[in-house]
Formats: C-alpha cells, sequence, structure tokens
C-alpha cells in the first residue's frame, strides 16, 4: 500500500466503481418515482457524515494510511453531494426544457437555474474544508475535493459552451431536461483552458510525487495526480470518440420507458 502505482490504481478503481454505484442507485431510485429518489438521498446520508467525519480525522494523521483515509473521505463528501444532484434533490429552481432560440442571456439565466442549488452546496462545503483544513498536517482530502470541484465546473460549462460529443445516456429521469441546456460545438474557447490547466495540475503533482522522500506524501501525490490525469481524461472524453458509457453500462439495469418531456415554456420568461 505505500507504493504510489498502488494508490493510482485504487483512485482509478475508486472513480470508476463509485461512479458505478452512484449510477445504479439512481436508476433503481428512479424506479419508484420522486418518493423513492427522496429516500435514497437520505439513505445516503451515513456516506456523508462518514466523510466528514473521516476529513475531520485525517487533517492532523500522518502516514500512508491517513493519506488513503483523507482521499476515501473526501470522495464520500462529494458522492453525497452528487447522489443528492443526481436524484434531482438537490439541483436547482428550474426543472423546465430549454426552448430553441432563446437569447443567450436567457439561455445562461436558465442553465444557471438548473444546478444553482447544487452549486452553491458544493461552493459552500469547499470554502468550509479550507476554512477548516488550510495549513493542516494532512491536505490529502483538501486538494481531492478542490481538484474535484474545479474540475466539476470546468466540465459543466464546457458543456454549456458547446462539445462535439456529449452523453446523455445516464441522465437520471429528475434531470432530463438538462439535455436541452447542453450544445453540440465542433470547440469553445474554455475547453483549451481546461484542459492546459487540468495537464499542468496533473504535471505538477507528478514533479512534487517524484521528488518527495516522504512516502506518506508520496501517495498523496499519487492519489491527487491520479484524480486530476482522470478529470482530464473526462475532458478529453468530451471531444475524442472514446466508447466512455460502456465502463458502466454492463453494470446498470435498464431504465423504464420515459416520455417525451413538453418543451413549451409554462414556467414563464426565464425559469428561474
Amino acid at each position: 500500500m505505500a507504493s504510489p502505482w498502488i494508490a493510482a490504481l485504487l483512485a482509478l478503481f475508486a472513480w470508476w466503481f463509485s461512479t458505478g454505484v452512484i449510477l445504479m442507485v439512481v436508476r433503481l431510485a428512479d424506479r419508484f418515482g420522486p418518493r423513492g429518489r427522496r429516500i435514497t438521498t437520505l439513505c445516503g446520508l451515513p456516506l456523508l457524515v462518514a466523510g466528514i467525519f473521516g476529513y475531520e480525522a485525517s487533517l492532523s494523521a500522518h502516514g500512508t494510511a491517513a493519506a488513503y483515509a483523507a482521499f476515501a473521505s473526501a470522495l464520500a463528501v462529494w458522492g453525497w453531494i452528487e447522489l443528492s444532484f443526481l436524484t434531482g434533490a438537490i439541483t436547482g429552481p428550474n426543472h423546465h426544457d430549454c426552448p430553441k432560440d432563446v437569447p443567450e442571456w436567457e439561455r445562461f439565466l436558465r442553465a444557471w437555474g438548473t444546478v444553482a442549488y447544487h452549486e452553491m452546496l458544493l461552493t459552500a462545503v469547499l470554502i468550509l474544508m479550507w476554512l477548516y483544513g488550510a495549513g493542516a498536517l494532512n491536505t490529502v482530502g483538501l486538494w481531492t475535493f478542490t481538484i474535484l470541484y474545479f474540475a466539476r465546473i470546468s466540465a459543466k460549462l464546457n458543456l454549456y459552451f458547446g462539445v462535439p460529443r456529449i452523453n446523455v445516456e445516464f441522465l437520471p429521469r429528475a434531470l432530463s431536461h438538462l439535455a436541452s441546456h447542453f450544445r453540440i460545438a465542433a470547440l469553445n474557447w474554455v475547453f483549451p483552458v481546461s484542459v492546459t490547466a487540468l495537464s499542468f495540475a496533473t504535471a505538477c503533482w507528478l514533479d512534487r510525487l517524484a521528488t518527495s522522500d516522504d512516502p506518506a506524501a508520496r501517495i498523496g501525490f499519487a492519489l491527487v495526480a491520479s484524480i486530476t490525469a482522470l478529470a482530464l481524461l473526462e475532458h478529453w472524453v468530451m471531444v475524442l470518440p472514446l466508447p466512455d458509457a460502456k465502463l458502466w453500462r454492463w453494470m446498470l439495469p435498464a431504465p423504464k420507458h420515459q416520455t417525451t418531456r413538453n418543451r413549451r415554456r409554462p414556467e414563464g420568461f426565464h425559469g428561474l
């Protein structure tokens, strides 16, 4: 467990397995409607509590086990927040499709309205983590959550401005309106900024990994470098024809038939 290669493989497995489990749970919850999704979100609260306590306990701990615990705790907090989003429990005030040919400013307001509460929750958690954990002995959990946060913001901006490939296969029923807010485009100005920043961050973590003599620090750098590289890969999947959906499709139950959504504008002018 003290090998950076083992840490990188565990980070890869954690990314793949946790994503698959969340998608599977959300799809099963979809079968029971809104009540099933609410119960699923509440049943996931122990994951959030464990992540908070694990993060707090790991801040003052040192060693390879502490690095793994901090990484897992950050993923637990992140995982519950993502679960609450995918079940529709914490999203935003706008639950309507975006009509075609609306002004860009209105499209932006509508898109923001679909994720506003979720983004504010993520931002609040990130701020609290930094206020509580900045300067601590073990900052693996802090940096793990920070990278996940900025990578997710970057991914959402790219989906909004437009990328060649957008996979909506795993969108749950509660978020089916999100697809209408995405844009298919050859490329946008945010994408090169995103991949450059993530590439630079990955290189920085790898440089620290190569120059560190502390086994615990090397594990921490390996974990954070791996999650940053995976975020970079997820960005490239938006433009390269890679069958990423096959990684999870085989483990998910078949979705129930969904009816076509009404694309009129019953909610008013901007949807907020």
